[in-house]
């Protein structure tokens, strides 16, 4: 489905929802599907958690705990830069949505990032202590859950990848590109 995207028009869209609600899980039935349909995803996922990608006791860990900006490590099957930003006051999802080798992707999911201004399908699932209204802004255009909802908003079944996905292609080919700034602008 290459749109011979650039860094300046790769879609993004969120998956949001409460904690707990299955967002990672759905989103693991969900990117397969895409990929059937030939569209090359890319993820960002954010986490409240002091996350590392490396072990200590590695020597790609000990290196960069040595002080490197940024460490990247690379074997034949894929590549990870880690770069420190223990300066920046909050994460830019735009930046960081920059970040990724536009020509190799056709959208970007974001797990994460509520309040950001983007397209957002919001997942919500009955008992959770919560009112799926918490869960809507003007950005949210379908809502994934699994009881009916009293919302103008598209309605899918959150136990049904295959519709999520779908509905995701049909966004995808009405959608027009969202704009960021290079990755070398920063």
């Amino acid at each position: 489905m290459n749109q011979s995207n650039t860094p300046m028009n790769l879609p993004l869209l969120g998956i949001t929802a409460y904690s707990g609600t299955g967002k990672t899980t759905l989103l693991k039935q969900v990117i397969p599907l895409l990929r059937q349909q030939q569209i090359r995803v890319g993820l960002i996922k954010h986490t409240h958690h002091n996350m590392d990608v490396d072990k200590p006791g590695k020597d790609s860990y000990e290196l960069r705990k040595s002080g490197a900006a940024q460490t990247l490590v690379a074997s034949q099957q894929r590549w990870a830069l880690m770069t420190e930003t223990p300066e920046l006051p909050e994460l830019d999802l735009h930046y960081l949505a920059s970040r990724f080798d536009a020509t190799s992707l056709d959208l970007i999911l974001v797990e994460g990032f509520k309040n950001e201004a983007i397209a957002k399908i919001a997942l919500y699932r009955d008992g959770l202590n919560h009112t799926f209204e918490e869960l809507i802004d003007p950005y949210v255009i379908a809502v994934a859950s699994d009881i009916p909802l009293d919302t103008p908003l598209p309605q899918l079944d959150i136990n049904r990848p295959e519709q999520v996905a779908e509905f995701i292609v049909k966004w995808l080919l009405l959608t027009p590109p969202t704009t960021f700034p290079l990755a070398h602008s920063q």
